[in-house]
């Protein structure tokens, strides 16, 4: 059986509150550029038959009716933090259609987060309707279905947490460094998505300058920028000055790779 195009599709580009944020007058919050409203930070991975989900945040469900998806295979944590996990309750329906728990892969501290916060999906005795979550922590490169999986070691700040290569394809999201071997473990990527939070520099999160840097060592085929809060400017502005392999994702964008 033939295989299906590998592709990502942006669930969601925007930073922790999304765009807009509530009750601000910012003037891209404010702005009518359908590019410049975000929900949370969420990629779907379509690759060798699997739909990989990376991150699962607040508005998962509305980001898989919006792209008519139904289907996820297997869940790739980057870390605990609300905006990349606090969607995980509405894997629900996708259990139901499967009739199987979906394997959730992260770092072992994450796992245990994800344990506490949604104890009652692991349960004993589990109410009716509770989703259910197969959790396999990540040491190493690992396999889905004889896919290799390579996880990619960066900071958030002082937290340890991860990014992913699979096939030609890099997302690093919510970095603030990238040690010179993951550098070189991922350069000359076919596609790296990358988080460029603001224009001013910030105490976990790359700025666009900061982000453009990683980008010229790493010399992807392409470059996708992510993780975005209304400081970095309008879509369309911020794009203009961008380099030529270089654009910013919005919400919706589907890549082939």
């Amino acid at each position: 059986m033939e295989l299906r195009k590998s592709k990502i599709t942006f669930l969601g580009t925007g930073t922790s509150q999304g765009i807009p944020v509530i009750g601000s007058t910012h003037p891209v919050c404010l702005s009518s550029n359908p590019k410049d409203k975000r929900l949370r930070t969420s990629a779907l991975v379509e690759y060798c038959g699997l739909d990989l989900l990376l991150d699962c945040g607040p508005d998962f469900r509305m980001q898989m009716l919006r792209e008519n998806k139904s289907n996820v295979d297997a869940v790739l944590l980057t870390h605990e933090h609300n905006d990349h996990v606090g969607g995980l309750d509405d894997l629900r329906p996708i259990n139901f259609i499967k009739g199987e728990d979906i394997p959730i892969y992260a770092l072992p501290r994450v796992l245990n987060e994800i344990r506490t916060r949604y104890s009652y999906a692991f349960a004993t005795i589990k109410y009716p309707g509770a989703p259910g979550f197969d959790t396999i922590e990540i040491d190493g490169a690992f396999k889905i279905k004889d896919n290799i999986i390579y996880p990619i070691q960066i900071l958030h700040g002082e937290l340890p947490i991860l990014g992913y290569k699979i096939g030609e394809l890099t997302y690093i999201t919510d970095a603030s460094h990238v040690s010179i071997n993951v550098i070189e473990s991922v350069s000359k990527t076919g596609i790296l998505v990358i988080n460029a939070l603001r224009q001013e520099p910030h105490h976990s999160h790359f700025s666009l300058e900061q982000a453009l840097e990683v980008v010229e060592k790493i010399n992807p085929g392409i470059a996708f920028l992510t993780h975005i809060s209304y400081n970095l400017g309008f879509h369309d502005e911020v794009q203009k000055d961008l380099p030529p392999n270089v654009f910013l994702a919005y919400d919706g964008l589907v890549v082939d790779f």
